[in-house]
């Protein structure tokens, strides 16, 4: 990891962000590129009067200022920090600025836990996710230890569920991390039998890996949602982060043909990363 992009709104929740990057940048020897998004129409940059640009230069430098005095933290020193400036809030840049500075990977803050739609429905969170390329990682929570020894990546074990799964492998490759990968069994039409579920892994490993070597690795719980049967398992294994597949532009909320990845991000106390299917 070499680039860790982060969003700054000057919230407390950015700063979880911008301090969980630090560590992590820490770690890796990395370089953060803050970026901080204005919210300056394009005509009034360009087509406003002397005296309105004159205000708008002002608000820029005011703006432009208060980024400077926010990055000025104890944890940010002796790190390579490169602040960026943008003046349209269009949540695409984010994916054109991580693209521009090759970055890795890009860290935002959330604080939803009550209800789908605070966290990622509207939210600025679930349009960085949507025009992301790169993984995106959510916290929500000030950090205090990020080894993110135990990894839950969960999967219906689909064919496209074969590029996130990759994608989490190559991430994670040079990394501590254990990648525990997980099957959710649900009642109803969607039930499997063992004999089912093998075949499935089976058939997922064989194409994404070339090989069977991880089929007895595999993880099977049984609960009434893939989202509780996530949580939980997270729960019983002491999982420090949860990796979360994404279809780009339609959001999380196609993740297992429902709303889980929302749900996941939401109620999950851990950190979500989201890979692009």
């Amino acid at each position: 990891m070499n680039k860790i992009i982060v969003p700054i709104d000057f919230s407390k929740h950015s700063e979880y962000a911008l301090e969980t990057a630090a560590i992590l940048a820490k770690k890796n020897n990395a370089e953060i590129i803050a970026l901080h998004m204005l919210e300056m129409a394009n005509n009034v940059l360009i087509d406003s009067n002397d005296e309105q640009q004159m205000q708008t230069v002002f608000f820029l430098k005011l703006a432009e200022k208060r980024f400077t005095e926010f990055l000025d933290k104890d944890y940010l020193k002796d790190l390579m920090v490169t602040p960026v400036v943008k003046h349209f809030k269009v949540f695409r840049e984010v994916n054109d600025v991580a693209e521009e500075h090759n970055a890795d990977l890009i860290v935002m803050g959330s604080h939803g836990s009550s209800g789908l739609s605070e966290i990622f429905v509207g939210s600025n969170t679930e349009k960085v996710v949507r025009y992301s390329n790169i993984p995106v990682l959510i916290v929500k929570q000030k950090p205090v230890d990020l080894r993110f020894e135990t990894v839950v990546f969960a999967s219906d074990f689909s064919e496209e569920m074969i590029k996130p799964y990759v994608k989490a492998c190559q991430f994670f490759e040079n990394s501590s991390s254990n990648l525990k990968l997980l099957y959710v069994n649900l009642p109803g039409e969607r039930f499997q039998s063992s004999t089912e579920m093998e075949a499935t892994v089976a058939n997922f490993l064989e194409k994404a890996d070339g090989n069977l070597n991880k089929l007895n690795d595999i993880h099977y719980i049984s609960d009434y949602t893939v989202e509780e049967g996530v949580l939980n398992f997270a729960n019983i294994i002491g999982g420090d982060l949860i990796a979360v597949p994404t279809h780009g532009r339609r959001g999380i909320a196609h993740f297992f043909s429902g709303s889980i990845g929302e749900d996941i991000a939401n109620h999950s106390t851990l950190p979500v990363i989201t890979f692009k299917i």
